[in-house]
């Protein structure tokens, strides 16, 4: 069998490659392979539209600042189209309005998702109050915590992202509702078209929607009236089983 033999050198850059656990890494910040991927994200977390790999690579921008620096003369005399041009440019002057929850996940910041951003806005109200304190205080692990850091110390603040990115980096903390129950939907609704509209209305009104039958569950939705496994369950839990949404949110 012939020998694989693995590159040493990153082949879109020509940094000297990393082996951890079987895998090859680029640790060059600069690398423009990196950089292709982290501007994909960039402006797909922010909604950018039109921005995607083509564009990103006929433009040929390699930081996040430069994205901000762009003209309707810059992006035409690249791309070949005003029209174009023109759209865009009003796409990436909408993305400067993102709140600090859409812009921390945007970053390609490694275990910190849409979900972390939530929980980290839910205690601080500047992006700078984000600490070891704060990020327990959110819920975040340990690796999660150790990765913002990181991110804060070695990209935030030397690429001095406040100054040199058009964004309002600070949040205004809404407070948690009261969590007024756990709910899990099954089977087809009467109440509501979907099954989004009965969360979205459900979890206006307090509750925790879940699409499993968690031991934390104490109401399931069954308005379809089938005996299924899951309502059967329920029943020996002692869940509250819910028949008609509408009704038993009018009785609250």
């Amino acid at each position: 069998m012939k020998q694989i033999i693995p590159p040493t050198d990153c082949p879109a850059c020509g940094s000297h490659l990393e082996l951890v656990n079987d895998q090859l890494f680029c640790r060059n910040p600069k690398c423009p392979a990196q950089w292709d991927k982290k501007l994909e994200g960039f402006s797909s977390t922010l909604k950018i539209k039109g921005f995607g790999p083509s564009t990103i690579n006929k433009l040929q921008i390699q930081d996040y600042s430069e994205i901000y620096q762009l003209t309707v003369e810059d992006i035409q005399s690249r791309l070949g189209s005003e029209k174009l041009a023109t759209k865009l440019v009003a796409e990436i002057e909408k993305s400067k309005s993102s709140k600090l929850q859409e812009l921390i996940p945007a970053f390609s910041i490694p275990l910190i998702g849409r979900s972390a951003a939530a929980k980290l806005c839910s205690v601080v109200s500047d992006v700078e109050e984000i600490n070891e304190s704060t990020c327990s205080k959110a819920g975040l692990g340990p690796k999660a915590t150790e990765s913002i850091l990181n991110w804060l110390q070695m990209d935030y603040y030397p690429n001095q992202y406040r100054d040199n990115l058009p964004f309002n980096w600070k949040n205004k903390i809404v407070e948690k509702k009261e969590v007024t129950g756990v709910v899990c939907i099954t089977g087809k609704l009467k109440s509501y078209p979907t099954k989004a509209h009965a969360q979205k209305v459900l979890e206006s009104k307090g509750f925790v929607v879940k699409s499993s039958l968690t031991k934390d569950c104490n109401y399931l939705v069954n308005e379809s009236g089938i005996e299924s496994a899951k309502t059967q369950t329920a029943r020996d839990r002692g869940v509250i089983i819910i028949n008609n949404i509408v009704k038993f949110l009018g009785e609250l």
